[in-house]
């Protein structure tokens, strides 16, 4: 930004995280554009206290202070649409840290608006993918707010040229107990991930003591746990009948799966900024629901509306990882989607063992699934088997018309 955009800048929103690189972030602001900082935290379940940031961000003299406790939304509003797509990307990553970020989007701009803040930030690198979802959510949602991304601005690009400024400034650094972890880690309710130090090899194995929600699997117990997930119109809301809130759901689903060893991912993906990047996931919780949910569609779903979501579910999965959460085509995806889940009712039993989620057993009122029809016993007229002759010669004519006139397939 050149002088004269600094100088229009009176306030700005940063999306504040208390840790070492935003708690810099706001000295920087402070000091680089000689504003006032507002700071929005944001508890979407990332397992950490997050009232600390509170006395920090007042020990760096800011004024506005928002700390909100967002878990149900979080859930309810982003993950559990998502996976009623049945949404992973590259056929694997289940998006944990891409569904967060159109919400923390949307509370920067939702709190930009009440303070009368000029601009957002974030602390997202120039290198990565967040630092697109932040800012084309934030545009959407307002088009004419101003963004700053300090990592794209200042020439602080190592951990020691940090440090140095936290002491010159004497911004606290909270010393952690015990060995420090040599990852970038994100967590959400939906999951964890970890990047960065040996994982930057994507020949070498993770290590063992990397992995924080689940057990190893060969260290899992040895008798396997049974579960029952309700589902109405396409969202759990019950563990073996017990009515939960979305964000208690998942939690406890993340506790129940990475007990078991459940939900571990190692994945190299492609960034929409143009790199291969490897990255590791623990999403129990995730793991379990994406499975239970094609379960219990498959029952109740009609054939070809199947066959089109899954036809959808890649482009919808983009969107989203890319950031266009916001974007009128993932709105009218959605609105597709949604519709479809209108009967995806019932029950789906579920076993957790070594590692596994296995679904044994499926049920619900508005099943599709008629036994007098699929049954390989006498079916009592139900179906008249001669018909399939006509269907299939049906089906081949083109496939004949082609052969009869000479065509190879090879």
């Amino acid at each position: 930004m050149s002088n004269s955009q600094q100088s229009q800048i009176n306030k700005v929103v940063l999306a504040y995280s208390g840790g070492l690189d935003t708690s810099i972030i706001v000295k920087w602001l402070q000091q680089e554009y000689g504003c006032e900082v507002v700071t929005f935290t944001a508890d979407i379940g990332q397992g950490e206290e997050i009232e600390p940031a509170r006395i920090k961000a007042q020990i760096m003299g800011v004024k506005e202070i928002f700390i909100e406790d967002l878990r149900d939304t979080f859930v309810r509003d982003y993950v559990f649409p998502m996976f009623r797509a049945n949404t992973s990307y590259e056929g694997e990553y289940l998006l944990g840290t891409s569904i967060a970020r159109p919400l923390i989007a949307k509370r920067l701009v939702e709190i930009a608006q009440a303070t009368g803040a000029d601009a957002i930030s974030h602390g997202a690198t120039g290198k990565g993918n967040d630092q697109v979802r932040f800012e084309l959510g934030a545009y959407a949602l307002a088009p004419g707010i101003k963004v700053i991304a300090p990592w794209r601005e200042w020439n602080l690009n190592s951990r020691e040229a940090l440090l140095a400024f936290a002491e010159q400034h004497q911004i606290p650094i909270e010393m952690k107990r015990g060995k420090a972890s040599p990852y970038s880690m994100d967590a959400n309710l939906l999951h964890i991930s970890y990047e960065g130090a040996i994982l930057e090899d994507p020949a070498v194995e993770a290590e063992a003591d990397m992995w924080r929600w689940t057990c190893a699997p060969e260290q899992a117990p040895d008798k396997p746990l049974y579960i029952t997930l309700t589902f109405e119109q396409g969202d759990a809301v019950a563990i073996d009948g017990e009515p939960l809130s979305p964000a208690i759901l998942l939690e406890k689903l993340n506790k129940l799966a990475g007990a078991h060893g459940v939900g571990r991912l190692d994945l190299v993906e492609n960034r929409y900024v143009g790199m291969k990047s490897r990255g590791c996931y623990e999403t129990p919780g995730g793991t379990v629901l994406l499975k239970a949910h094609r379960a219990i569609e498959s029952i109740t779903l009609d054939q070809e509306l199947a066959h089109l979501k899954d036809e959808l579910m890649p482009r919808y999965a983009l969107l989203i990882y890319r950031g266009y959460w916001w974007s009128p085509e993932r709105l009218a995806l959605q609105q597709l989607i949604d519709y479809s889940q209108h009967y995806v009712n019932g029950e789906v039993g579920l076993k957790l063992y070594k590692g596994q989620v296995s679904v044994v057993g499926r049920s619900s009122k508005d099943s599709l699934f008629d036994s007098t029809i699929a049954t390989f016993e006498d079916d009592a007229g139900a179906y008249r088997q001669q018909d399939a002759e006509g269907f299939i010669k049906l089906n081949a004519l083109r496939l004949r018309i082609a052969a009869g006139k000479g065509r190879k397939l090879i």
